[in-house]
C-alpha cells in the first residue's frame, strides 16, 4: 500500500473530535520527528514543523491542515475496498481534514529525504478545533511564520483551487413598540402597533439569497434565519416536548395581546468587505424606511455580530500561477474559483507573518471526498495519489 494511504488510515484510526486531538498531534509529530523533521505542539496543543532552507534565495512555503474531526471519541473502524476508504457506517472517517494532514506529513518527509532539492523552506501547521471553534489557529503565533504563501489542504474535491472565501456576519433586527394593549378593546387606536406586524413589513422587503455573483461563483448572499414574535412566552417550555413546535407555538401562543416586541435573524455572507457594506447598509436602510412608516411609537435597532472576516481574493496571482502549471504537468483539471463558506483561509488571509507580510493563503483539495460529515463519507484512493502528485509537482515548481 502508498505510504500515503498508510498514513492516512494511521491518523484516520485515531479518534480526535474537537480540543480531543491529543493522542493525533501525538501522532503526528512522532512520525514527522521519526523521518527528521523538526515538529512540536505549541502551548495550545497544535502542532508546527518547520524544514530548513537548502537555497536561501528561494521563499518557504505552508501547508495548513486540521487535526479535529466532526465525530466523537467512539473507535474508528477503517474499510478499504478496492479504491474506496471508508469506515464500518459507525462513525464519520474523518477525511476532513486527515487526508490533508497526511498528504502534508508525507511532502514534508520526501522533501527532507530529497537532498538534492532547492528549496526555500517547508512550514506545516496542524491546528485543533477547527470544525467547532476555530480556537486552534485563533491561538497561533503568526509572527512566527516565515511563509507568505499558504495552501490550506482542507477542500472535498481534487482539482479545487479556491482564491477567495465568503464572509460570516449575523444580524439581530429587533423591533419594539411603545404601546401595546388588549386586542380587543384596544385594536381601533391608532398609536397601539403590533411589533409582529412591524417585522413583517421589514422581512417583506429586506433582501435574501444570492444579492450578486461572478465568474468565480456566488460573491454576496443573505438569509433569514428565523422571526420570532407575539406572545410565545408561556408556550415554550411545552413546545420542546412536541413533535411539531412550530405549529405548537403558532396554535397556542397569545393572541389576545398586541404585540410589542418582534425581531428577525439574517445571517450575510460575503467574499467582498465592499459589497458586505453595502449590503449591510441597506438593512439599515430598511429599518430607516419602515419607522417613518410607523412614527415615534416604533423602536427598529439591528445588532450586529461579526462571525468570521472575509477571505479576499488577492492581487498577487503567484499561487494561481504555480497551480495551474503543476495542473499542467499532472494532467490535473483545477478548477480555480470562490467558495461561499468558512474555512481557516479566512484567518490567515487577515493576519501577517513575521516580515510584517500579508498571508496568502488558498484552498485546495487533495482527494474526492464524498458525504464528509457523515457515517457516509468515503475518500477515493486514486484520487489522493492524484492530487499528492499535484502537490509534490506544486512544491517543486513553487521552487523553480
Amino acid at each position: 500500500m502508498e505510504k500515503l494511504v498508510e498514513t492516512f488510515i494511521e491518523l484516520a484510526k485515531i479518534p480526535s473530535p474537537p480540543l480531543g486531538e491529543e493522542k493525533v498531534a501525538d501522532k503526528i509529530v512522532e512520525i514527522l520527528t521519526n523521518g527528521g523533521v523538526n515538529a512540536k505542539k505549541d502551548e495550545y496543543g497544535n502542532v508546527y514543523a518547520y524544514i530548513e532552507p537548502t537555497d536561501n534565495t528561494k521563499r518557504p512555503l505552508l501547508l495548513s491542515t486540521h487535526m479535529d474531526v466532526v465525530g466523537d471519541d467512539s473507535p474508528v473502524n477503517v474499510v478499504v475496498s478496492g479504491d474506496i476508504i471508508e469506515t464500518d457506517k459507525s462513525r464519520t472517517l474523518g477525511a476532513d481534514d486527515k487526508a490533508g494532514a497526511a498528504a502534508a506529513i508525507r511532502l514534508a518527509l520526501n522533501v527532507n529525504q530529497d537532498k538534492d532539492l532547492k528549496h526555500g523552506g517547508l512550514e506545516l501547521v496542524f491546528t485543533r478545533d477547527e470544525e467547532q471553534s476555530m480556537t486552534g489557529i485563533n491561538h497561533l503565533d503568526f509572527s512566527t511564520l516565515e511563509s507568505e504563501y499558504i495552501l490550506v489542504l482542507d477542500s472535498a474535491n481534487l482539482g479545487k483551487f479556491e482564491i477567495s472565501g465568503a464572509s460570516y456576519t449575523k444580524l439581530n433586527i429587533i423591533v419594539k413598540t411603545k404601546i401595546g394593549g388588549h386586542s380587543g378593546l384596544d385594536i381601533d387606536k391608532k398609536d397601539r402597533i403590533n411589533a409582529a406586524k412591524v417585522i413583517a413589513d421589514y422581512v417583506n422587503i429586506a433582501p435574501i439569497g444570492v444579492i450578486n455573483e461572478d465568474e468565480l461563483g456566488i460573491i454576496t448572499s443573505a438569509n433569514l434565519g428565523c422571526i420570532v414574535a407575539g406572545g410565545i412566552e408561556r408556550t415554550l417550555k411545552s413546545a420542546q416536548n412536541s413533535k411539531n413546535p412550530h405549529q405548537y407555538i403558532a396554535r397556542n401562543c397569545t393572541d389576545n395581546i398586541i404585540n410589542t416586541i418582534a425581531c428577525a435573524h439574517y445571517s450575510i455572507r460575503s467574499s467582498n468587505t465592499w459589497f458586505e457594506k453595502e449590503l449591510i447598509d441597506a438593512y439599515k436602510n430598511i429599518a430607516d424606511e419602515i419607522k417613518k412608516k410607523y412614527g415615534e411609537n416604533v423602536e427598529i435597532t439591528i445588532e450586529i455580530t461579526e462571525h468570521l472576516k472575509a477571505f479576499e481574493k488577492s492581487d498577487d496571482d503567484t499561487l494561481i500561477n504555480i497551480g495551474k502549471e503543476a495542473a499542467k504537468k499532472t494532467g490535473l483539471k483545477l478548477d480555480v474559483s470562490s467558495f461561499h463558506a468558512g474555512a481557516e483561509t479566512h484567518v490567515y488571509s487577515n493576519q501577517k507573518n513575521k516580515y510584517n507580510k500579508q498571508f496568502k493563503p488558498v484552498l485546495i483539495g487533495v482527494a474526492n471526498i464524498e458525504n464528509m460529515h457523515s457515517p457516509n463519507e468515503k475518500m477515493h484512493i486514486n484520487s489522493y495519489l492524484e492530487g499528492f502528485k499535484f502537490l509534490k509537482e506544486f512544491f517543486i515548481e513553487f521552487n523553480k
